[in-house]
């Protein structure tokens, strides 16, 4: 298979594209919202689920889209997805928004109304994004949404979010997990960029800090998952479920790389920042490298989905987002440090993608391969992708390839 130069614009531009192809316009439901359930050649499995995650990532995705390429198309399907959103997900009410739900074409029935902080997350996300997008109501959406969480997750003494609540907000799960913080940090960061609003900066600011710091201290000098009530290690939640799609056990070297990003775009706000960012590309630096040495796959390529306390493999899979945001981990981390082997890393990983994930006859990526990279069904797209990540990466990659200061023989 010819593979082409990942290090060119054009390259990566085309592959969005080719990735956006395969969503746009099967994915458009009419009636409302998106279709979210997709097999490999692109034929909807289910007309009538919805996910809160597939829901908001859409927007996320047409939102970038039409930054990026201008098409009228796309604005005009963040504000499709903006109406289903405020219309099937939130409850007007309650202030929250519904988990799942099924769509008959005119009405939502909830079947999950639980409220989680990880969902909240990713609404404040899709509202920071269509407001870069042009879609000025969202600005109103984003403070609505964070003082949301604010009012009902924050946790002042911990300095770091809870995770989940019953739909009217009366009970509070005494789970508590780092990956709800850290897409609460990367919204965070979007809803800065698309306001300018310093809180929201510096609310992300703490949440890197609580977990890259002081809660990986707790786990080894790497970030854990799972903890309990009080952000105490919970060595043994999901043990016997390493394959969990939101809460797995085990580390998890796609959250480290995904860390890494954040932390180094953190950094580049500079001056702006509330407190001293020194730590920032150390941090991001180590996290990354863990990353590699514990779940790169030295036979088969790419990085397995998890491993042990002990360092060892639990998971052998590879997963697609794990190796997008560790695509975007490395040519940032190339850009900023002007080191080469974050771009030798990038490019033996985009040519491990080309072969394996990118489905070069449909489009998108493939979810999850086994550890010899094979596919385990036909399933591309279930609950939560919809390439976000994969798009997302692209985008986070760009701005790099300009700041990028020496060529890598290939």
């Amino acid at each position: 298979m010819d593979t082409p130069d990942f290090f060119s614009p054009d390259v990566l531009s085309r592959h969005v594209a080719h990735t956006m192809a395969f969503y746009h316009p099967r994915c458009v439901d009419p009636s409302g919202g998106f279709f979210h359930y997709f097999r490999d050649d692109g034929s909807v499995v289910d007309r009538r689920a919805r996910h809160l995650v597939s829901s908001t990532r859409f927007v996320f995705v047409f939102a970038n889209a039409w930054r990026h390429f201008g098409d009228p198309d796309y604005q005009q399907l963040v504000r499709h997805g903006l109406d289903f959103l405020r219309r099937a997900h939130r409850n007007p009410e309650s202030g929250g928004y519904a988990w799942q739900l099924e769509w008959d074409g005119g009405a939502a029935r909830i079947t999950d109304a639980d409220n989680h902080c990880y969902g909240l997350a990713f609404v404040l996300l899709a509202y920071s994004h269509a407001l870069m997008a042009g879609v000025e109501e969202a600005r109103a959406w984003i403070f609505e949404t964070f003082d949301l969480m604010e009012q009902r997750f924050w946790e002042q003494e911990h300095g770091l979010y809870a995770d989940q609540a019953s739909a009217d907000w009366r009970v509070l799960d005494p789970y508590r997990g780092q990956n709800a913080n850290m897409h609460a940090c990367e919204a965070l960061l979007a809803a800065f960029r698309a306001t300018g609003h310093l809180p929201f900066l510096h609310r992300a600011e703490t949440l890197a800090r609580n977990i890259v710091q002081r809660q990986a201290g707790r786990a080894g000098g790497m970030v854990w998952e799972h903890y309990t009530q009080d952000w105490q290690v919970d060595w043994d939640f999901n043990l016997h479920d390493k394959a969990n799609l939101f809460r797995p056990w085990g580390y998890q070297p796609g959250h480290f790389t995904e860390w890494s990003k954040l932390l180094l775009q953190l950094e580049a706000q500079g001056p702006q920042l509330a407190e001293n960012r020194d730590w920032l590309l150390p941090a991001a630096q180590d996290l990354y490298a863990k990353a590699l040495r514990y779940a790169w796959d030295q036979k088969h390529g790419g990085l397995h989905y998890g491993f042990a306390p002990d360092g060892t493999v639990c998971d052998a899979d590879k997963y697609f987002w794990v190796q997008a945001e560790t695509l975007a981990a490395a040519a940032l981390l190339g850009a900023r440090t002007g080191a080469e082997r974050y771009w030798v890393d990038y490019e033996r990983l985009w040519r491990y993608c080309w072969e394996h994930f990118v489905d070069h006859k449909h489009g998108a990526w493939y979810r999850i391969l086994t550890a010899d990279n094979r596919s385990y069904s036909d399933e591309k797209s279930p609950a939560g992708k919809v390439d976000y990540h994969t798009m997302g990466a692209c985008y986070d990659i760009l701005p790099a390839l300009a700041q990028r200061r020496s060529p890598v023989s290939t």
